[in-house]
């Protein structure tokens, strides 16, 4: 599927591959853009009926974008925008807020 995808001020489309689906347990992404890369996502129940939610995520930037030094130069803008994308899906699950659409496409697709 393609993903509209926004990092500060860039906005980009990465098409994105399913690679592993554990209901209730794991999913694993693969994505082709701009830089690609691998990721997982894991539920695991932990004490007081909580549950831990993980995001692993390994990217591949293009020569052109610096390689692997671009990777670490990238590393903490990108780590601070996600954790800031946690937060906010850590606050709308325990509010359970449904999930928001921000392109035309995707709310084009939710219709009946």
């Amino acid at each position: 599927f393609d993903c509209d995808t926004t990092v500060g001020p860039f906005r980009l489309t990465d098409r994105m591959e399913i690679t592993e689906w554990k209901p209730g347990r794991a999913m694993g992404v693969r994505h082709q853009g701009v830089v690609g890369g691998d990721g997982r996502f894991t539920l695991k129940g932990i004490r007081g009926g909580r549950t831990r939610f993980a995001w692993e995520e390994r990217l591949h930037f293009p020569l052109w974008c610096g390689g692997p030094v671009g990777a670490l130069l990238a590393r903490p803008v990108l780590t601070r925008i996600w954790r800031s994308n946690l937060a906010g899906l850590k606050s709308r699950v325990e509010r359970d807020e449904p999930p928001r659409t921000t392109s035309r496409r995707a709310r084009r697709s939710r219709r009946p």
